[in-house]
């Protein structure tokens, strides 16, 4: 399965026992993947999901909430041929009306009491993701959604995340609303929101391993970008030494430059600090600097010389 499969399946096992909190789990699957409608002054609702723990999760909840048997539908998916698609149903218009009104889902009804607790918003974002949630594999890349056809549905879930400081934001894509959040330790809080404990531990482990990863490439690259310019300057200090040796001979340099030039033609791989505690007596990283750099401005100017 996948990573979001995975926590899914994780969240449908809740052992939530709470009525408030089960009400607002119920509200998040019938906001996000329900289809209520009422024909002729009777109510249906129905449930869509191609999980089908996800579905087991629901008819569980309605089962143990308010008792009411709901019916469960498997069909084929047309697409996807190894997919099948779950519908659960409510038919009953008196258990239909019990349901929506627990969940302030009926008209003039004020849905903000199901979320007034801090415990029922956790619940909510729960019911939410299992009914139209994904997860990208924290291997590949972070991204957490929850997506919704409804605009003043997808602002109320952003609210809901951002009242844990989520920075959870909203994007149109297509005609869907997706509410979504890209970094990677604000999809750690919401898994731990959700009490999918066990997939929080698994992406946080894949977290640090990738930062892990990342700091030491890091390191590499300053490393070698390092060398490389050590590597760089030390074959321009060569070759402005042997300019000078070709052209007027090291004999005419006073006898610290000359030391070091010699050192540097039989060191040229040495680092500034290798070839200072080769000197008799050893000098300072900044003083060969200073010698070196005296030579490469003479050589230059030899070369400059020599065009006129």
């Amino acid at each position: 399965m996948s990573f979001s499969s995975n926590v899914k399946e994780e969240l449908s096992r809740n052992e939530t026992s709470a009525r408030h909190c089960r009400l607002a789990e119920l509200a998040g699957f019938l906001k996000f993947c329900g289809e209520i409608r009422k024909e002729d002054g009777q109510y249906s609702i129905k449930i869509h999901t191609e999980m089908v723990y996800v579905a087991k999760r629901f008819y569980t909840l309605v089962k143990k909430v308010f008792g009411i048997q709901a019916r469960i539908e498997i069909s084929r998916n047309d697409f996807l041929k190894k997919s099948r698609n779950y519908t659960v149903s409510i038919d009953n218009h008196p258990d239909c009306v019990l349901l929506l009104k627990a969940v302030k889902l009926l008209e003039h009804e004020d849905f903000g009491l199901v979320l007034q607790n801090t415990c029922c918003k956790r619940a909510y974002i729960r019911g939410a993701f299992q009914a139209a949630g994904s997860m990208s594999d924290p291997e590949k890349n972070y991204h957490f959604e929850i997506v919704s056809t409804d605009k003043k549905t997808a602002n109320q879930l952003k609210e809901v995340l951002n009242f844990f400081d989520l920075d959870a934001k909203i994007v149109l894509r297509k005609k869907y609303y997706v509410v979504y959040i890209k970094e990677g330790a604000k999809i750690s809080d919401v898994l731990s929101l959700m009490e999918a404990h066990v997939a929080m531990m698994e992406f946080e482990n894949v977290r640090i391993l990738k930062e892990m990863r990342n700091r030491v490439n890091r390191r590499v690259n300053c490393e070698t970008a390092n060398i490389s310019k050590t590597v760089s300057a030390a074959m321009k200090q060569v070759e402005d030494i042997k300019y000078i040796m070709d052209h007027k001979g090291l004999h005419h340099l006073n006898q610290g430059l000359q030391d070091i030039a010699y050192l540097r033609l039989e060191n040229p791989e040495a680092t500034l600090k290798e070839l200072g505690d080769m000197l008799d007596p050893p000098v300072g990283k900044s003083g060969v600097n200073h010698r070196l750099k005296k030579i490469s401005r003479m050589a230059e100017e030899m070369r400059l010389g020599g065009r006129e």
